[in-house]
């Protein structure tokens, strides 16, 4: 039997759906339950051929819990290591080579000392920072926000230097962003499950949080399109499984403002019926055929193509390339035919002699 384990925290009513509409599926070998943790022993499975993560994000326990899952062989979604070492301004970078627009971002230092330091610690920090180019580049109106954190929370819009340094200045021992602000004409939330499968939810920001979903547009048929080719390469290159990617559309142009949601929200008082369907549905059948392709003991992970792309395994040589070495050697070093070769160093040698003479002259002068 293949169980699907959900590890959820005070979230309770997709968790409960989802492993409801798993079960009801009635798969052959497949079962989905609440995860139950009584011990973690190094070296030992769990019993878990794929893990569905609500909540590691918040539980530090859990995220080490799920790698040490994940290394015994669970096909943990989304993949742990990846999104531990996952960030804001890397995701902004990524979203960069993958060829998404993303507003224009600058990393500020956090405004307390972290813990275990000092001011000596950041001898290598200019003071005061310049932050007259910083604010060149992303100008104003502009959005304070933490580099890892979500569901706007500690999200500050500035309209000028001393608001952001008021704001700066609340923010504690946490790593902040600045961020250019995107007038955006329409705004959409996205979410990708299994790196095919989105939903693209009309979503307003600027509403309060139980009515940004009631949004008064909604995208043509060519934007659905652009959406969905973009937050499928977006999810496709960063390796997640599960998440949602906010699109603010300015001057026809979408830009990727938020996508590092590991459990982005499922609530169905919020997001509404339809979604919520479309999203335990889609969830459901994505966890059901991950668990049929589980193989135990082996590399279950989803990891994004950027990192195939940097960490490529070499390719063990061919036979015919071991039985001629000779061979390789010469074209690895190209030389000119033959009677190239003759042509020039009858040039050469022409031009020595020609030269020659003008080298005499001087001497016989004297």
């Amino acid at each position: 039997m293949k169980k699907i384990g959900v590890l959820f925290g005070r979230e309770s009513i997709f968790p409960k759906a989802l492993i409801d509409r798993i079960n009801e599926k009635n798969v052959q070998d497949v079962t989905a339950e609440p995860i139950l943790i009584d011990k973690v022993i190094q070296g030992e499975e769990n019993g878990y051929a794929v893990i569905l993560d609500r909540i590691s994000h918040h539980v530090p326990f859990y995220r080490a819990w799920l790698k040490h899952a994940a290394l015994n062989g669970a096909a943990v979604v989304n993949n742990p290591f990846w999104s531990s070492a996952d960030e804001k301004l890397v995701n902004n970078e990524l979203a960069l080579r993958a060829s998404i627009a993303v507003p224009k971002t600058v990393l500020l230092p956090s405004y307390e000392h972290p813990p275990h330091t000092a001011g000596e610690s950041f001898h290598n920090l200019a003071y005061p920072f310049d932050w007259d180019a910083i604010f060149a580049y992303t100008g104003f109106p502009a959005y304070l926000k933490p580099i890892a954190d979500g569901g706007w929370r500690n999200v500050h819009r500035v309209t000028n230097r001393e608001e952001l340094f008021a704001q700066h200045a609340t923010t504690g021992q946490q790593v902040m962003l600045l961020q250019e602000e995107i007038p955006f004409e329409e705004y959409y939330r996205c979410y990708c499950i299994g790196g095919q499968q989105v939903r693209i939810m009309p979503y307003d920001p600027r509403r309060l949080h139980h009515h940004r979903y009631e949004a008064d547009f909604k995208p043509s048929e060519a934007l659905e399109q652009i959406l969905i080719k973009q937050v499928t390469r977006l999810n496709q290159y960063l390796g997640y499984d599960f998440n949602t990617v906010e699109m603010a559309m300015h001057k026809g142009i979408p830009y990727a403002i938020d996508f590092f949601n590991p459990a982005p929200d499922a609530d169905v008082h919020v997001i509404g019926e339809a979604h919520f369907e479309w999203i335990v549905e889609t969830s459901a059948q994505f966890l059901i055929d991950k668990a049929l392709a589980h193989k135990p003991g082996a590399e279950n992970l989803t990891w994004g193509t950027f990192l195939q792309e940097v960490i490529q395994p070499t390719a063990p040589a061919a036979p015919e390339e071991k039985k001629a070495p000779a061979k390789k050697a010469a074209a690895a070093k190209p030389r000119p035919p033959r009677e190239k070769a003759v042509k020039e160093k009858a040039v050469k040698e022409k031009a020595v002699k020609e030269k020659a003479p003008a080298k005499k002259k001087p001497a016989e002068g004297k």
